[in-house]
């Protein structure tokens, strides 16, 4: 297909799909003839990649860039781009206090995580209980320890993910995108449970029930 097909099935504008190709996120097509390239399917999968790790995973292109870096890279370990994809995720810019990095601490090893002393999670942990310290809500800080119970169980549901995908390249894939996009699934889930919960606890009158959808 023609750079113009692969941006209509893509939704990429051509400019842009030119732009992912000088930066070496999307590989090029096959030249056949003068300012002539051809295109397939996997340039659409990739395009849709993407932009699923730009617009919903929230990435520069940069950090997009070292992630299908790692999920190219056949001789990469899996464990080694888990810790690409958590690294490109946006984090915070001031560093967590002490007295937060020690609680966290206090959790992994109550819970017997092995992780390594870069793990983002750990810093991104603690800067959220300086959060609740700085607007005098310590009582929210409380609640980690049951969040880390609930983290394990998304963890393993992650992990699960990635052990079923069948080949190398799509385990790699599916870590990426299971730990880029997977926070957000987590978020938009926990909004929903949350208003169920709300109903159930303070009585407010539900919604209606939700009609089953069939295909």
């Amino acid at each position: 297909m023609r750079i113009s097909e692969l941006s209509r099935q893509s939704g990429v504008s051509p400019a842009t799909i030119k732009y992912y190709a000088r930066e070496h996120l999307l590989p090029e097509g096959d030249r056949t003839g003068y300012n002539q390239t051809e295109y397939g399917d996997d340039h659409v999968a990739r395009l849709r990649l993407i932009r699923a790790l730009i617009d919903t995973g929230g990435l520069s292109v940069a950090d997009t860039h070292r992630v299908l870096a790692a999920i190219d890279d056949p001789q990469l370990p899996l464990d080694s781009t888990l810790g690409i994809a958590q690294q490109a995720i946006p984090k915070g810019a001031t560093p967590p206090s002490d007295v937060a990095l020690a609680r966290v601490h206090e959790v992994m090893v109550e819970r017997g995580w092995r992780v390594y002393p870069e793990n983002p999670g750990i810093a991104q942990a603690a800067s959220v209980l300086d959060g609740y310290a700085q607007i005098g809500r310590d009582d929210l800080g409380a609640a980690i320890t049951r969040y880390a119970e609930a983290a394990d169980l998304i963890a393993d549901a992650d992990l699960r993910l990635v052990a079923d995908s069948g080949s190398r390249d799509r385990m790699a894939e599916t870590v990426v995108v299971g730990t880029v996009l997977g926070d957000a699934l987590i978020a938009g889930l926990r909004r929903i449970a949350q208003e169920n919960a709300s109903h159930n606890r303070f009585g407010a009158p539900p919604p209606p029930e939700q009609k089953e959808t069939r295909s």
